[in-house]
């Protein structure tokens, strides 16, 4: 049985994190968080052994860790978890700054540790789909691209994500990376330039972070990409947000929707509108995959490459929509995992 540990429970996905793992057969030893109240309440919560510090997780023998810290502590947690000789399956983005990203990949790679980057979107059928469909060559080559990732604000579930000095920034360096994931995988290719604008108009009464944001990546070839990474969906909207993506190609239009698939709720609770989803989870999909690059020794489908990439898209896109220029990406691949 492969023996995870969990560094962290500050971002909301690892409350479904544990469910897959567990769901898969692993042994989850223990979970440890820089905030000792919310950590034991979480352990508590979910019925896993407090450990007081990551060192004294790690010493208590895994074959991996998930690192669920706020961005900001990504940095130390992957290190101590290299040290010691174990995968890391890392929450995006990577880090709040291109060092800390850059940081990140090479303590793995000096240590020789695997490390996969928490893209579920990876793992998500139609995605995978739709890039086998456009790599199939029946559409033509991509021309352009229109995706939308948005949410709620993430201040109902951990605020920490409004708070920059944790996170970053906001719905930018939020909902930027897994966009840019998924067209770099799908084009096989960096963008070489990021143009971003922003804004407060949701939310700024309440958050002093961006709320709003569109995104526009160009790639060598020509091809450009826009991404909507707002957290423009109301508080009671019937679910969190969603990713879709629709793609030009030089014979065709492909359209693909990640989360299409649910029913509709009435009632529960007074008032209240759901849409529980159903079919494949994604999370299911990345979680087996760690648990098979600790246990099997392969190499993940999604590196820490990838994620230190999306991740300098991410942050070009922050110092693009405060210079008002497109920034160059000429440096984006200067961290080598492969």
């Amino acid at each position: 049985m492969t023996r995870i540990g969990l560094l962290g429970v500050a971002h909301l996905h690892v409350d479904a994190y544990i469910a897959n793992l567990r769901a898969a057969g692993a042994d989850v030893v223990g979970v440890t968080d820089a905030d000792p109240v919310r950590g034991r309440q979480w352990a508590a919560r979910y019925g896993v052994s407090w450990f007081d510090d990551p060192d004294a997780l790690l010493a208590a023998g895994v074959d991996g860790v998930v690192v669920c810290s706020e961005t900001s502590r990504h940095r130390p947690l992957v290190e101590a978890a290299a040290r010691s000789g174990v995968a890391v399956l890392c929450e995006k983005p990577l880090a709040t700054t291109a060092e800390d990203s850059a940081a990140v990949v090479e303590a793995c790679r000096t240590a020789g540790v695997p490390l996969m980057t928490a893209f579920p979107m990876r793992f998500s059928p139609v995605m995978r789909d739709g890039v086998a469909e456009a790599r199939s060559g029946r559409l033509g080559r991509v021309l352009s691209a229109v995706g939308v990732n948005q949410g709620q604000l993430p201040m109902a579930e951990r605020s920490w994500f409004v708070d920059p000095t944790l996170s970053g920034g906001g719905a930018l360096i939020d909902h930027v990376v897994h966009l840019t994931d998924i067209l770099r995988w799908l084009l096989g290719a960096d963008p070489v330039e990021v143009y971003a604008v922003a804004n407060r108009i949701l939310h700024g009464q309440v958050v002093g972070v961006e709320t709003g944001g569109l995104v526009v990546l160009t790639f060598a070839d020509g091809t450009f990409a826009s991404i909507d990474s707002s957290w423009s969906r109301p508080e009671r909207y019937p679910t969190w947000g969603g990713m879709a993506l629709e793609l030009v190609c030089e014979r065709g239009v492909l359209s693909l929707d990640a989360f299409s698939q649910f029913l509709t709720v009435y009632g529960g609770r007074e008032g209240d509108l759901a849409w529980p989803a159903w079919g494949s989870d994604p999370n299911q999909g990345l979680v087996d995959e760690f648990l098979a690059v600790c246990s099997r020794g392969i190499d993940p489908s999604v590196d820490g490459e990838d994620g230190h990439v999306a991740t300098l898209v991410a942050l070009a896109a922050l110092e693009s929509a405060r210079t008002g220029r497109p920034v160059p990406l000429d440096a984006a691949r200067s961290t080598q995992t492969r």
